[in-house]
């Protein structure tokens, strides 16, 4: 008999600032946290909006001096890891250290570091590189900092797959401890992709809006839509085994029933118009949660807001759920945090736990012209509450990866 998985802490760093309620209470209200881009100059470049973050200090959770060890995708990890943990109220000193594990996911990982050192090799030579280059760039430093700080020594990982990579890193987690191979994972996703480079690779491939309005730049599933809008932070979730959760008095949040992986086997950057790849994700995450399509409650969907990747969800959506999807609630929240890439499925995941729990389901914001392509009930510009027992969030990447969590309510 599989084990029970449940979520029973979240910690969040998104431009709306720190904490998974704060993020929450932000899309559950329908607000933007997209705005004009100020840590680059992007004169030169046809993007200027992004979900930026802020007002984030690095010192609030990391000690000065390791800050500047660390690439900016590393700090976020290790602050919405404290929060998540904190949440959680795990104690590392009471536990068998061996029995739990990281799996954080990220699609580009230490980016801003590798841009920063080539100016640095450029300009004044090999000899002036950074001793901390390599470990502040490889993507899979953000798992090891967390496993160093709490003394974690199981099952620690970094998933890479574009931008289903944190929902992959969940999805795994959880199989991790439905097969007993670990009692507690720490697991999601962190991005700080917000570089000049970066920024211009996608503008080279045409993926990014170029709507230079921060408030209406991002509009998933609308027929003016031209683009996915950069985002970055951090999503960690705490998974636990239920009866381990229990027996510690846990406040437990929402239970994991549901995980699909495939790949489209298709193109490095488009997805099928039938959306085939996804679809057999999805059924694969309704067939792992042992549920009908008719149990789901909510999709939080990819939904980039570009052209391509809606009409594609949107398909797959039909070939999954049939008649039922024209009155089955789908949003994306991509429109209020932007694309996240790498760490958007953790923001996600928190975000449709929130939704289980509270009973209140997200708008997609910036919703003003139907496409009749894309032509489902999108929660267009305001919540609702709805009283769902399950939600499914979808996340795809370059390369045809897609991932499909399921969660449930707390009975």
């Amino acid at each position: 008999m599989n084990r029970r998985v449940v979520i029973t802490g979240m910690g969040a760093i998104t431009p709306f600032g720190n904490g998974a309620l704060t993020c929450w209470q932000a899309v559950k209200e329908g607000k933007s946290g997209i705005s004009l881009i100020e840590r680059v100059d992007v004169s030169d470049l046809p993007v200027k909006v992004a979900g930026e973050i802020k007002n984030f200090n690095p010192n609030e959770f990391i000690d000065k001096k390791e800050v500047k060890r660390m690439d900016r995708f590393s700090q976020y990890a290790l602050a919405a890891a404290q929060l998540a943990i904190e949440e959680s109220g795990l104690d590392f000193q009471a536990i068998n250290t061996e029995r739990a594990g990281i799996l954080i996911g990220s699609g580009v990982g230490g980016i801003e570091t590798i841009e920063n050192q080539y100016h640095v090799l450029s300009e004044k030579g090999a000899g002036r590189i950074s001793a901390f280059f390599v470990p502040m760039m490889i993507s899979n430093i953000a798992s090891s900092l967390i496993a160093m700080r709490y003394g974690i020594k199981g099952f620690t990982e970094c998933v890479v797959t574009a931008c289903a990579s944190a929902s992959n890193a969940i999805g795994d987690a959880y199989k991790m401890i439905q097969r007993n191979e670990a009692d507690i994972m720490i697991a999601g996703g962190a991005e700080a992709p917000i570089t000049k480079l970066s920024l211009a690779g996608f503008c080279a491939n045409k993926t990014l809006s170029k709507n230079e309005d921060p408030a209406s730049a991002s509009k998933p599933f609308d027929a003016e839509r031209n683009g996915f809008v950069m985002g970055e932070g951090s999503g960690i979730l705490v998974l636990e085994e239920m009866e381990h959760a229990i027996k510690r008095g846990a406040n437990i949040i929402a239970e994991v029933v549901g995980y699909g992986c495939t790949n489209d086997a298709y193109h490095i950057t488009s997805v099928p118009e039938d959306g085939e790849g996804a679809a057999r994700c999805m059924r694969l995450a309704l067939e792992n949660a042992g549920i009908k399509a008719e149990d789901i409650g909510y999709i939080n969907a990819h939904g980039t807001s570009t052209v391509v990747n809606d009409k594609s969800e949107t398909a797959a959506v039909k070939s999954v759920f049939g008649e039922y999807a024209y009155r089955l609630p789908v949003s994306s929240t991509k429109s209020m945090t932007g694309h996240l890439l790498g760490a958007s499925g953790a923001i996600e995941a928190i975000i449709i736990a929130y939704a289980v729990k509270e009973k209140f389901l997200p708008p997609t914001i910036n919703y003003t012209t139907p496409d009749p392509e894309c032509d489902l009930y999108y929660i267009p510009n305001q919540g609702i509450s709805a009283d769902i027992m399950y939600a499914m969030s979808n996340s795809f990447g370059f390369g045809g990866h897609n991932a499909t969590l399921i969660l449930k309510a707390v009975e």
